[in-house]
């Protein structure tokens, strides 16, 4: 029997907690990011997991995780009901593109990565509030595709409402549609006057009201949400056991696109975990302040420039303090000195030395011409966010170590940028183009702690 999983907070404030409550936390009430006390090793169940197929793959990675919270049997229903709604049989399928494999994350309902782990969040947190009898109003902020993930995992479910923050006119049309189209009665479009940034520091600082939070039962889906990354853990796993079953590689080097850190260190925890991967490629684009940081060891805010991966355009990566946490040591005394240092100053310094990522920046040009040669010679349409990854995996090619590039999105999601690139129409997909003539309900606000409140309580009180 293993023992119950429990989880700290990266500041140490707050007494250990169940996955359970965890999962209702989001963010902990210290204001830190909550992690396991301690991450299982499976490298000795490599060749048994090697075998499974990826849902039963996920229910046993997860497992030791959830333990004191969710039986084996409950855990394995919450996923089969999650993937079921996934459009390929793999779930997560790799395909071979030129010089690198491509892990297709798009397959689920709202066509991008996020659907593998929103679908089981929201199956998540129905199964504990009707174990428990509570409600939860969930709160989330997103540059793209977290949004749409999110509300298609919570809409029309019980005992939920959702509050999604985008920045107004700042996220693609289509993803935009995605969202504001949902017309369901627990669903919440706000569009902030500001930046994704913006929208992160106002969710944060909701989450820190703690007699709002308390009042309102709050609950998260950014990637602040252990759960989130725990799904996504997964799939480095599968990753890597197809491709060896494939190459007979002893190990994979992965690229992640990534702006919040979220993706990547759900790798990083693979990695921890035993997962046979050599290290991870983390790709940015010209918002690089976390390509910085592991080329140069300086964590510092800049200007947030408006790309065609739009999803990436974060100069403050929520997630990241969870992998500081581990750079410093599992100190929660000195990650308290540095997050404190950073909200003053804006800057923090660490002495380069992580041999497991490591990263650089694509710009505008070199996505556009990673989509072009893609589709040109290998007949692959890559997303705008997807060829980030791509063009910087190519940077750090290894003959003996086969290199897979996370797909995070469907590329018929940004079509303006695909016929930009290739110079033709060709990213189409049905379930975006049937969105055109939907009607859509969304509120316009101030990016302000007091706007975002005031709109919740108008909206709950009146239910």
């Amino acid at each position: 029997m293993q023992p119950d999983a429990q989880y700290i907070s990266t500041r140490g404030q707050i007494d250990p907690v169940s996955f359970q409550d965890a999962v209702l936390m989001g963010l902990a009430t210290d204001g830190g990011l909550l992690l396991p006390r301690e991450i299982p090793d499976l490298s000795g169940q490599l060749p048994r997991l090697a075998a499974l197929p990826y849902p039963e793959l996920a229910t046993q990675v997860m497992l030791p995780f959830v333990a004191g919270s969710l039986t084996e049997a409950e855990l394995r229903v919450l996923v089969e009901r999650s993937y079921a709604t996934f459009r390929h049989p793999e779930v997560t399928p790799l395909v071979a593109a030129g010089p690198v494999h491509i892990l297709e994350l798009f397959h689920g309902p709202t066509l991008a990565f996020k659907d593998v782990a929103l679908q089981l969040l929201g199956n998540l947190f129905e199964h504990v509030l009707a174990k428990t009898g509570q409600k939860l109003n969930i709160l989330g902020a997103t540059s793209g595709d977290t949004g749409s993930a999110a509300i298609a995992g919570v809409r029309g479910r019980q005992g939920i409402h959702i509050f999604i923050m985008h920045p107004n006119g700042k996220v693609s049309p289509l993803q935009e549609r995605q969202m504001t189209s949902v017309l369901d009665a627990n669903v919440h479009n706000i569009a902030i006057e500001g930046t994704f940034d913006d929208g992160q520091h106002v969710l944060k600082e909701i989450f820190n009201d703690l007699p709002f939070k308390q009042e309102y039962a709050l609950g998260a889906v950014n990637s602040v949400n252990w759960a989130r990354v725990l799904a996504q853990v997964v799939y480095y796993f599968h990753a890597a056991f197809r491709l060896q079953a494939e190459t007979g590689c002893a190990k994979i080097q992965v690229s992640v696109p990534t702006g919040n850190f979220g993706d990547i260190f759900a790798g990083y925890v693979a990695m921890r975990m035993g997962a046979p991967i050599a290290r991870l490629i983390l790709a940015t684009n010209e918002n690089d302040i976390l390509a910085r940081f592991f080329n140069t060891g300086v964590y510092a805010r800049g200007q947030v420039f408006a790309t065609s991966s739009p999803s990436m355009d974060i100069q403050v990566a929520s997630n990241f303090e969870r992998y500081l946490y581990y750079r410093v040591g599992q100190d929660p005394v000195r990650l308290r000195e540095l997050m404190a240092e950073f909200a003053r100053t804006g800057r923090i310094v660490l002495e380069p030395g992580d041999t497991t990522i490591v990263a650089d920046a694509g710009n505008q040009a070199q996505t556009l011409a990673t989509i072009a040669t893609y589709y040109r010679d290998h007949g692959y349409l890559l997303d705008p966010h997807t060829a980030v990854g791509v063009a910087v995996g190519e940077r750090f090619l290894d003959p003996a170590t086969p290199t897979v590039c996370l797909a995070t999105a469907h590329p018929a999601k940004f079509p303006a940028t695909i016929q930009e690139a290739v110079g033709q129409d060709v990213a189409h997909h049905p379930i975006l183009d049937a969105l055109a003539d939907l009607p859509t309900r969304c509120t316009v606000l101030p990016a302000t702690k007091t706007a975002i409140e005031q709109f919740m309580r108008d909206k709950l009180g009146s239910l």
